[in-house]
């Protein structure tokens, strides 16, 4: 047998998550470095699950009346210059071309200017609204903080969705709408608990009126943030000459949201389920769901193959893989398809095809079990609905595990150095929000829901429950 390379990661998880990480993406084949700094090459295991992504969620926003749409890459100066919180937000971040216009051109950070230009001319009467277009597409924030694949690059794939509306209500109903659906696209597809809440003033969008957030804790306390939605106000809209004639036939400002994710969900839902062996992926997102690693020796050789291609075809729903590779033992194999996140290994011997059985291994949990091939179909459909249904509730289980009531700073102080959040009360003043900063942590987000306490910098009645910790 020919010399086989070493299969999988060579740190622990709970020893080193940044290294394992980055690992673990490379490793697995969900992304690579660009020869470009601060850049990076999405796989085709990683891009599938964005497709996995951008599929679940046009189905979602679909039903809402939204369209999709493409607008400009290149954005002219002129038009950040017409909101200027917005403009002062992105100014660090924003790349510029060389161009022979007569104004600098920006490639998109976001698309609020370039859209809302389009907008003005689209919107005339109350008729026209509300007016929900979503676009899909890549951004350019120049970060100079190191490259995390996939959860800190200067390039990255998103979807932003921005509507008008005639009322405020009507805005507020459905910017916490579009928060839902991520809330629940990323339960019901991703595995991934989350937390939601209203940003703090200090955190909120440049430019908003205010800022909603869905929040998933990672495996070492701290927050990504994993989908943002923004109710705009009427100023995007005053700057941009967007009115229309209401029902009174006068002249009025429209009311404006906006929302997005981002593939920076690829890399929370790999740092959660993740283990030492490699991805841990939900099976509504993993195009080949089952490997048929066949055990083979000379005598039966051809007997097990003729079985195991049998296995893989009665198994096409699930886009079986034949890891028929000679040269390579069957523990590297299976040890290559735990590193690539395979839910299901079936393996199938001379023994088990005396017995007309297989063995069933499950990738989240490592259980192993006798399955007769005529029951296989049947008992995949289940394991595969068992281990969507197992990585949500072990996930929420860690990461409840990792927010903590508090009611001093002494006790936040701890929990964050605990490598946990912190949940307590906060009055929403600046001064003790920057009270923080030396504790490197910030306003994850406030409850929606009111809650009697007090602030735990000042100590003034509050209503705002309020989630205290680090952040990526």
């Amino acid at each position: 047998m020919a010399k086989q390379e070493k299969v999988g990661i060579n740190v622990k998880k709970n020893d080193n998550l940044s290294e394992w990480y980055q690992q673990l993406v490379l490793k697995a084949e969900l992304a690579e470095y660009s020869p470009v700094k601060g850049f990076m090459v999405i796989r085709p295991r990683g891009y599938y699950i964005w497709e996995r992504i951008q599929d679940d969620l046009n189905k979602r926003i679909s039903k809402k009346g939204v369209d999709n749409a493409y607008f400009p890459l290149l954005i002219p100066e002129s038009f950040f210059k017409k909101e200027a919180k917005h403009a002062k937000g992105f100014k660090p971040e924003v790349a510029w071309v060389a161009n022979r216009e007569e104004e600098r051109l920006a490639i998109r950070p976001t698309s609020e200017t370039i859209m809302y230009d389009s907008y003005s001319r689209w919107i005339r009467s109350w008729r026209d609204l509300p007016l929900r277009i979503n676009q899909w597409c890549n951004v350019i924030r120049w970060e100079t903080k190191a490259t995390r694949l996939f959860l800190r690059t200067r390039e990255f794939l998103w979807q932003e969705g921005h509507c008008v509306y005639e009322t405020k209500k009507g805005c507020d109903k459905e910017t916490m709408g579009y928060l839902e659906d991520y809330e629940k696209l990323c339960k019901e597809l991703l595995c991934l608990p989350v937390i939601k809440g209203k940003k703090s003033e200090s955190e909120k969008f440049a430019g908003a009126y205010y800022t909603l957030t869905i929040e998933s804790i990672m495996p070492d306390g701290k927050s990504l943030q994993c989908g943002t939605s923004h109710n705009l106000g009427q100023g995007f809209a005053e700057s941009f000459g967007i009115n229309f004639l209401d029902r009174n036939e006068k002249k009025a400002l429209p009311w404006q949201n906006s929302w997005g994710i981002s593939t920076r969900l690829i890399g929370a839902l790999s740092m959660v389920h993740g283990d030492d062996k490699g991805l841990v992926l939900p099976p509504k997102i993993v195009k080949n769901k089952v490997v048929v690693v066949p055990i083979i020796f000379d005598k039966e050789k051809e007997k097990v193959l003729v079985e195991a291609k049998k296995i893989v075809k009665s198994l096409k729903k699930c886009n079986a893989i034949l890891d028929d590779r000679e040269g390579y033992s069957a523990g590297w194999k299976f040890n290559e398809w735990e590193l690539k996140g395979i839910p299901i290994r079936i393996e199938i011997g001379p023994k088990d095809l005396v017995n007309k059985e297989v063995i069933l291994v499950r990738r989240d949990n490592g259980k192993k079990e006798g399955i007769k091939i005529k029951d296989l179909s049947k008992k995949i459909d289940e394991e595969l609905n068992n281990m969507q249904k197992d990585l949500y509730e072990n996930a929420k289980k860690l990461m409840d595990e990792k927010i903590v009531s508090v009611g001093e700073f002494k006790e936040l102080e701890k929990a964050i150095n605990d490598k946990k959040v912190g949940k307590t009360g906060f009055c929403g003043d600046v001064k003790c929000e920057s009270k923080f900063d030396p504790l490197n942590a910030k306003v994850l987000c406030i409850d929606f829901k009111e809650n009697k306490c007090k602030c735990v910098v000042c100590g003034k009645e509050t209503n705002n429950l309020a989630y205290i910790g680090k952040s990526y």
